[in-house]
């Protein structure tokens, strides 16, 4: 098959058709971007939405970094780490998406009918990622361990890519609709020992640590993909925007409930795990009520 294709475009019609392909995707492309410029620079607070999920998407590559150095962090740290993380976003799908859009249904002209349907919203977020997560073939890094037999690489990303769209989701809503209230900060903040358990989980693959670290970063950066569904979706909502906020809470409620509690609450390292969960929500209710 290899020698076909080669044989195909050696022929100089085919050569030509191939640049005038090429030539057409470089300007559809950078017409793309130039509208999208556009767009960004005539709605100020959807590029604030963008800036901040890659803010905190980035984050995760900053926390790969000690894994150069220190390596796999030590068992006992993973608990508390996992637990800090959850309890970060708990505190930000409360403070940062459902206590702004509950406050907005109250100032509608319709809370009898926007409540209801708010609530529906947040269930329709949980609803979501569990289908997410049952359509999507993954293995968790918290499960990972050198001694045993090794999920595939790609089994690994896809877990981290699913928890991290809901993430951005969740930053990208709140920052284009002025209810951050130290959101991507704190999200960044938890980010960035995710970083580090998900480059020593490929490094437990087999991956090579400069490599391991940038598998890491490459998953933080799903995050401005969930981000730019939060834009949009905060953008187009006027009215409806308590539905989004709803929705990307109950995203972020499932990751802590399905992923984060659990891995941290293993037999031997609840009080840990919990500890983690309680200092990880006190210091996002801090930053809530700083910003």
């Amino acid at each position: 098959m290899t020698q076909l294709v080669i044989h195909h475009y050696a022929k100089p019609t085919a050569q030509a058709k191939l640049g005038a392909g090429i030539l057409m995707a470089i300007v559809a492309i950078t017409f793309a971007i130039e509208q999208s410029a556009h767009w960004l620079s005539a709605h100020p607070m959807a590029a604030r939405g963008l800036e901040a999920s890659l803010l905190a998407g980035l984050a995760t590559g900053l926390g790969a970094l000690p894994i150069l150095f220190l390596r796999r962090p030590l068992e006992k740290l993973m608990a508390p780490m996992l637990g800090l993380a959850g309890g970060m976003m708990l505190a930000a799908s409360l403070f940062s998406l459902l206590v702004p859009a509950v406050q907005t249904v109250a100032a509608s002209t319709v809370p009898g009918l926007l409540g209801p349907l708010t609530a529906l919203a947040f269930m329709a977020g949980v609803a979501a990622m569990q289908q997410m997560d049952r359509r999507t073939a993954h293995a968790h890094v918290e499960t990972i361990d050198g001694s045993r037999a090794m999920p595939r690489v790609g089994l690994v990303v896809a877990a981290i890519a699913l928890h991290n769209v809901p993430e951005g989701l969740a930053v990208g809503v709140a920052a284009a609709s002025g209810a951050d209230h130290g959101m991507t900060f704190g999200i960044a903040l938890q980010n960035i020992p995710e970083g580090w358990i998900v480059a020593s989980a490929m490094l437990a693959l087999g991956a090579a640590p400069w490599r391991a670290a940038w598998i890491a970063l490459g998953t933080g950066l799903v995050e401005p993909v969930g981000g730019l569904f939060g834009v949009i979706a905060s953008t187009l909502a006027g009215g409806a925007l308590p539905l989004a906020l709803a929705a990307a809470a109950g995203a972020m409620l499932w990751v802590v409930s399905h992923e984060l509690i659990p891995a941290s609450h293993k037999p031997g390292s609840e009080a840990a795990g919990t500890a983690g969960l309680a200092s990880g929500f006190a210091l996002m209710a801090a930053l809530a009520a700083v910003f």
